[in-house]
């Protein structure tokens, strides 16, 4: 098991604590990108999660270039912490296994189109609940099981894009545009990793464990605001602005001589204090500018005053005074040089070990931290470590890979 740390190797944001979560198993049948990000989380903080791979393995392990002894970087960016165990659950016997390991599991996750459980004898309600009354079960789909399109899969760009996400980003000359990372994907697994330590809490007074319905468009919708805010109030359909804030002003990007920044007002003290700070009083009290909604208004005027006092300054240097003015700024940086400055640093954000890079954990806690503790598995790496730990004997293994229930190599 893995919450017990062996002798502290060397690296970068490693886990230096056995982790608030320590103790907790969890069973991961998931693939791809949601599910497995959720359960990255949990295993950076010390819990011990056996990913249970189909005889194919996680497809996004063949989503590159690039690739780290042929595995590509989608897998090894949300898989570190975990175990490997290659099982065909398409098999009896291998769902005879599932449910062995679930003996002692306090997590199952898996992201099986709804019903493929049901129909393996597997269902939470009339299968796993039961026989498991303390497992708490994580599905992880793309609309769920009811409503007009439950049981049909569902992708991140096509929640993107039905969830109304796409349609607020971009501008009005490029139209609706997918956001560049998987924001979907990555916030169902943050909901999945909040509402599993939810039922975790209530199951301290229940004694019981339950089903979590998560779904990628229930989690897409769950992130619109402030647009769907300001739908509800005025009944108009927000509309692609770019980088502009629909709510704020000046809250957006700007050239400087030494590169693009952003400046994000919040109230009108600041918008005065950044005036003082461009050399220009006045526009701070200029009637077309005095409050959001006047900035707001005017803003073509507002942002091409703004731009031509910018356009000569050092942006790098500009954003650091006005950080330390209590006004938010920031560069804009490529994604090599957010990795490399060196607050990124200072906060751990990027972690190795061995030949593994990865982005640290944001989640820092004072008594015990997480991070990394293993690298991301290859295909079924731990197949007679798991197994052995749960009552197998090297003759059942045997049998186990011999009837193709248990594999070493992916199948192709």
């Amino acid at each position: 098991m893995n919450d017990a740390l062996p002798t502290t190797p060397e690296g970068k944001a490693l886990a230096r604590s056995p982790g608030a979560l320590a103790g907790l198993k969890v069973i991961d049948l998931t693939r791809v990108l949601g599910g497995p990000y959720c359960t990255m989380i949990l295993s950076d903080h010390g819990a011990d999660v056996i990913k249970i791979e189909p005889p194919q393995g996680d497809e996004v392990r063949d989503w590159g270039p690039p690739f780290q002894d042929g595995t590509a970087s989608y897998f090894i960016g949300v898989n570190r912490n975990k175990r490997s165990l290659a099982l065909d659950l398409g098999k009896p016997a291998g769902r005879a296994v599932l449910l062995r390991l679930l003996e002692t599991a306090d997590v199952l996750t898996e992201n099986f189109k709804p019903g493929a459980m049901e129909k393996w004898g597997l269902g939470y309600e009339a299968d796993l609940a039961p026989r498991f009354p303390r497992l708490i079960h994580c599905r992880v789909s793309g609309f769920g099981a009811h409503g007009p399109l439950g049981g049909l899969p569902g992708y991140d760009a096509i929640l993107q894009a039905m969830t109304g996400l796409m349609s607020i980003n971009g501008d009005p000359s490029t139209g609706p545009m997918r956001m560049g990372t998987p924001v979907v994907d990555l916030a169902t697994g943050l909901y999945s990793a909040i509402a599993i330590l939810m039922a975790l809490n209530e199951r301290h007074s229940s004694g019981r464990g339950q089903y979590l319905d998560m779904t990628l468009h229930d989690c897409g919708m769950a992130l619109l605001h402030p647009q769907a805010a300001n739908f509800f109030l005025n009944n108009r359909r927000p509309l692609p602005l770019g980088n502009p804030h629909p709510n704020l002003a000046p809250y957006e990007k700007y050239a400087t001589r030494t590169g693009d920044i952003f400046i994000a007002i919040g109230n009108d003290a600041q918008f005065r204090k950044l005036c003082t700070e461009l050399g220009l009083p006045e526009l701070g009290t200029d009637p077309r500018f005095l409050t959001n909604a006047d900035r707001l208004a005017n803003r073509p005027a507002l942002i091409a005053a703004l731009q031509s006092a910018l356009a000569d300054k050092d942006g790098q240097a500009f954003t650091l005074t006005l950080l330390k003015a209590g006004l938010p700024a920031g560069p804009v940086r490529p994604i090599d040089e957010a990795m490399a400055a060196p607050h990124t640093t200072a906060r751990d954000m990027v972690t190795e070990l061995g030949n593994y890079r990865g982005l640290g954990t944001p989640i820092k806690l004072s008594r015990t931290p997480g991070g990394t503790r293993r690298p991301p598995p290859q295909f079924a790496e731990h197949g007679d470590e798991v197994l052995g730990e749960y009552g197998f004997t090297e003759t059942e293994i045997a049998e186990l890979r011999s009837a193709g229930v248990v594999l070493d190599s992916r199948r192709k």
